[in-house]
């Protein structure tokens, strides 16, 4: 019997006990379901948190402090080093040169309170140089950005995020107002509104809509004081936009050899890390988060394949007599095991057809549901596809082998004396 007559054979079997094969599909048809549904809430995920990185520049690299020096038999933990400075995101820009270096922003931040008009906002505050806002690719909404001006004067000026300030103006125009600036419970100061950013919603570490921004020099002498050893105004990040993709290796290299010659030091007191390697380990991140969702959806798959173990089971013993009078007319063992192989698989991969029909459409519904005012992305990717569909035929063969040689292995003499 070739293949299509066997197909056809299982095609009438199903058929003919329809809820039976319904019920025998179902758990394929779950299993495929929930791995292209939760596969796809994984793709989704991760598309979203690069797109977020990604948002806030390209081609980055990030200078921040390293380990402290050594104090007794211990050192500090990264990040504790105080000697990265403002003159060193200086000297990065004029050093390297516009042939590696797009822009340098240097930025130091900490946690603030702002006060207006009996309204009580916590946020995180920002100094920043004026080219953060290229490098970092945020704009203002209305008004202006943070200038050289206010940074040679130290004016006191504050940029909002835009739920900072809704919180504080609601739907009144923040440009102009006046925002009282306190942190660590001291008195702090009074500075006027010049900006509001855009919106670019809550990220997947941190709202970007709730922070505030100050000019550099301004936070670092009012708010939050902070020296290098050579007295230099502390910075805590100095972000560098490379001119291109291809740019990036080399300018890390070039960095690190400046920073090394200017701080004089035996062992790094600072690191320096990329845009790509942060989305290289959120990718791996979210890779095996996806990996593990695919396989608990996969147990379903498992269940299923026993639930068609069961009933080719019981279709071989319903079918002992027909087995029986097709060896007696000449049908060999590879043909009765080839037909019970086949309906087994037809079975599954019917299961498995309906299952991404179903799994498609939860995922399509899902990303139009909000959470928190926040979509929840879901991507079908084609190999999620492949991979459902793969699964769900392989399991047909798998839990279909024993059934099958159960059948090949009947004496048609006895087949045929069965009732």
């Amino acid at each position: 019997m070739n293949v299509g007559a066997s197909i056809r054979v299982a095609l009438r079997a199903l058929s003919a006990n329809k809820l039976r094969g319904i019920l025998t599909m179902l758990g394929v048809i779950i299993g495929v379901a929930a791995v292209i549904a939760l596969m796809s809430l994984g793709k989704g995920a991760q598309a979203q948190i690069t797109d977020q990185v990604q948002s806030l520049g390209s081609n980055l690299v990030f200078v921040t402090p390293g380990q402290g020096r050594q104090q007794g038999n211990a050192r500090q933990a990264a990040g504790n080093a105080q000697t990265l400075s403002v003159e060193d995101a200086r000297a990065i820009s004029s050093e390297l040169g516009s042939g590696l270096v797009k822009g340098v922003a240097a930025e130091r931040f900490g946690q603030a309170q702002l006060i207006a008009g009996g309204q009580n906002v916590q946020t995180r505050l920002l100094g920043v140089t004026p080219e953060w806002e290229s490098v970092r690719n945020f704009h203002p909404a209305s008004g202006d950005f943070i200038t050289s001006t206010h940074i040679d004067s130290r004016a006191r000026v504050i940029v909002l995020g835009a739920s900072v300030a809704q919180n504080l103006f609601g739907d009144s125009d923040a440009i102009g107002q006046t925002v009282r600036v306190s942190a660590f419970g001291r008195t702090g100061l009074n500075a006027r509104v010049i900006g509001v950013m855009e919106s670019k919603g809550g990220g997947s570490f941190q709202n970007l809509d709730d922070q505030a921004f100050l000019p550099f020099s301004t936070l670092t002498t009012s708010l939050f004081r902070a020296r290098t050893p050579q007295a230099a105004e502390q910075v805590g990040t100095i972000t560098v936009e490379m001119i291109n993709e291809q740019a990036v290796d080399e300018g890390i290299q070039a960095i690190a050899d400046l920073l090394r010659q200017r701080h004089r030091v035996a062992q790094d007191d600072f690191v320096v890390s990329s845009q790509r390697d942060f989305l290289t380990a959120i990718g791996q991140i979210t890779g095996l988060f996806t990996a593990f969702l695919g396989a608990i959806a996969g147990i379903s798959l498992v269940v299923g394949g026993i639930g068609i173990m069961n009933i080719m089971l019981v279709s071989v013993t319903e079918r002992t007599r027909e087995i029986g009078i097709r060896k007696a007319v000449g049908a060999k063992r590879r043909d009765i095991l080839s037909q019970f192989l086949i309906e087994a698989i037809v079975v599954s991969v019917s299961g498995g057809v309906l299952g991404i029909l179903i799994g498609t459409g939860i995922s399509k519904l899902v990303s139009r549901l909000e959470m928190n005012g926040q979509s929840i992305p879901s991507i079908v990717s084609p190999d999620a596809v492949l991979l459902a569909f793969t699964v769900s035929a392989a399991v047909g063969l798998f839990f279909g082998i024993y059934p099958a040689m159960r059948a090949s292995r009947l004496n048609p003499i006895e087949a045929l004396r069965y009732e």
